[in-house]
């Protein structure tokens, strides 16, 4: 062997060596990509949004295949029931009586519930004064819910205008838009009825046929001019339709923001209309109360304290949403999937939560996140190791912080004088339209600021930034133009199509900083340009160092 053949393998040797430690070091290995088997999930459309987003940033970062179908929340804990699918996604827990006389939804292998995501229960609307759109509507909890009892049918309503005083409000018909599917959001609207405005909601429910006392549903009845619609999408795609002028729904905040439509400020308890942003739905959540027992419940909601809280900066429709995951291997699931299953829960208790405010969600506090570890930990298959709250990424605490706090309810601004029952009223938009509306009405105007009036620009900002394609690379979804429906709502072109158990539903509406090319991305390219040194650079290193004589030869 030459010299020169001996310094060359010792070059590469060493290049090669620290290639393999600076991979070694981060964590990062490349084949470990190849491990994750694909994982499926059906469920919930109120967290979608947020589940999409996720989705697409662990296939981005980790080559982690996470299959998501957003086909309502009764389905989604059917499919799970059934063993057709690894996951589900779902606001309440399984129902032992389903109110349509379905089969109890009793699954035969162990489950657990897991805290995922907070949000608020908002209502999009569709309203214009003079041509105007209006972005600063109030309603208080009654009128809300005598509009989708039938109750209330035009938006000229002395009791809209009460909570109105700087609006004229105009004389047009109120359309309510309600889920044609078994939903979540249902669930948790028609909950919030039961407990505030039971005679109204149980006089709702004995006009069609129900029987009272009534409490929750999933699935909402139809009566009068109402239009029923499948899933979020659907609700929020009907409503801000040239068509949907009138129209009112009850979808997740995210839904707003995405389709770049107001929501309405709901009176809460102290007497302030409050627009669910992520520090509203964080102080709303101090009061809800966590079932602790032991059994098929645990980690389930209690919401009374919420819809009852005398904080006045809370939005009293705030809860938070399930990740419903296999304690024991059958069905579809196995312990191999049960890897990719718990990797992505703890991606997405800790660094998935950073996004949940500009997705239009509210991130969750420790003590969920604790909960949420312990549920994994009950995952065949998860790997546990770097399931450890000092390393979780969560924008709701830091070190030292006691489970109980929340840093987003702790830094919330108070709302503004304008935001008060009385004769004045904001002029600042919500949610997806930030634009102020003029006052129109004989009360005196205002504009929010502080923290809301920021949480509004960061949702305006986020909603100016909306895509139809994002997550679809990552599932195999296909993805059409924007969507097109008729005056019935129903989707006519475009929008996402191809959609099944097997694939995503609706693409995420945001395009955000994918949280996918960061220290290990730099560090793998780093080491992947090692390696290719160590294969290139050293013979034309050592042409350039050897002497050569005056005819071209080497010496």
């Amino acid at each position: 062997m030459t010299p020169q053949t001996r310094w060359i393998r010792r070059i590469r040797a060493i290049v090669a060596l620290l290639a393999i430690a600076l991979v070694t070091v981060t964590g990062v290995i490349p084949a470990q990509a190849a491990s994750y088997d694909p994982i499926t999930g059906t469920g919930s459309t109120w967290s979608q949004n947020a589940l999409d987003q996720w989705r697409k940033n662990v296939a981005n970062n980790y080559g982690m295949t996470v299959n998501y179908s957003g086909v309502g929340s009764s389905a989604g804990r059917r499919d799970f029931a059934a063993g057709n699918v690894d996951f589900a996604v779902s606001e309440i827990p399984f129902q032992l009586a389903p109110e349509d006389g379905s089969a109890p939804e009793q699954p035969p292998r162990g489950y657990a519930y897991m805290p995922i995501v907070a949000g608020g229960t908002s209502f999009m609307y569709n309203l214009k004064i003079n041509g105007v759109r209006v972005s600063n509507l109030r309603l208080s909890g009654d009128v809300i819910t005598k509009i989708f009892t039938g109750g209330i049918t035009n938006w000229n309503d002395p009791a809209i205008q009460a909570d109105n005083p700087g609006l004229a409000m105009p004389d047009k018909g109120i359309v309510p838009v309600v889920r044609s599917d078994g939903s979540g959001s249902t669930a948790q609207f028609s909950l919030w009825m039961s407990k505030q405005h039971p005679a109204l909601w149980d006089a709702f429910c004995a006009s069609v046929g129900r029987a009272t006392p009534c409490g929750l549903t999933s699935q909402y009845p139809t009566f009068g001019n109402a239009k029923a619609q499948s899933g979020s999408s659907g609700v929020a795609g009907y409503v801000s339709q040239d068509y949907g002028e009138g129209a009112i729904t009850y979808v997740e905040y995210s839904y707003a923001l995405e389709s770049g439509f107001p929501v309405a400020k709901v009176l809460n308890q102290a007497g302030y209309y409050v627009e669910p942003t992520a520090n509203s739905v964080a102080v709303a959540l101090l009061t809800a109360q966590i079932d602790q027992t032991p059994g098929p419940n645990y980690l389930t909601q209690v919401l009374d304290g919420v819809y009852n809280s005398a904080d006045p900066r809370t939005y009293a429709l705030s809860s938070y949403s399930y990740m419903i995951v296999p304690t024991e291997v059958g069905g579809v699931f196995t312990a191999k999937k049960g890897t990719t299953l718990g990797a992505f829960a703890n991606y997405m208790l800790c660094e998935g939560q950073q996004q949940a405010a500009d997705l239009g969600y509210s991130p969750l506090p420790m003590n969920l996140v604790l909960a949420g570890f312990d549920q994994i930990k009950r995952v065949p298959g998860a790997d546990t190791t770097g399931v450890d709250i000092n390393k979780c990424n969560n924008p709701t605490f830091k070190a030292g912080d006691s489970p109980s706090s929340n840093q987003l309810a702790l830094t919330a601004a108070q709302p503004q004088d304008c935001d008060k029952v009385g004769p004045n009223q904001c002029t600042t938009g919500t949610a997806g339209a930030p634009a102020e509306t003029p006052i129109t009405g004989s009360g005196t105007g205002g504009s929010a600021t502080g923290g809301t009036a920021e949480e509004t620009a960061a949702a305006a900002a986020a909603a100016a930034a909306t895509t139809s394609a994002g997550g679809a690379a990552a599932t195999g979804t296909t993805v059409g133009a924007a969507a097109v429906y008729d005056a019935n709502g129903a989707l006519v072109s475009g929008g996402a199509v191809g959609s099944s158990v097997a694939g995503a539903a609706v693409a995420t509406p945001f395009t955000l900083a994918e949280d996918g090319w960061g220290l290990q991305q730099s560090l793998m390219l780093l080491a992947a340009t090692l390696l290719v040194a160590a294969a290139v650079l050293p013979p034309v290193f050592w042409r350039r160092l050897t002497p050569r004589d005056r005819t071209g030869g080497v010496k």
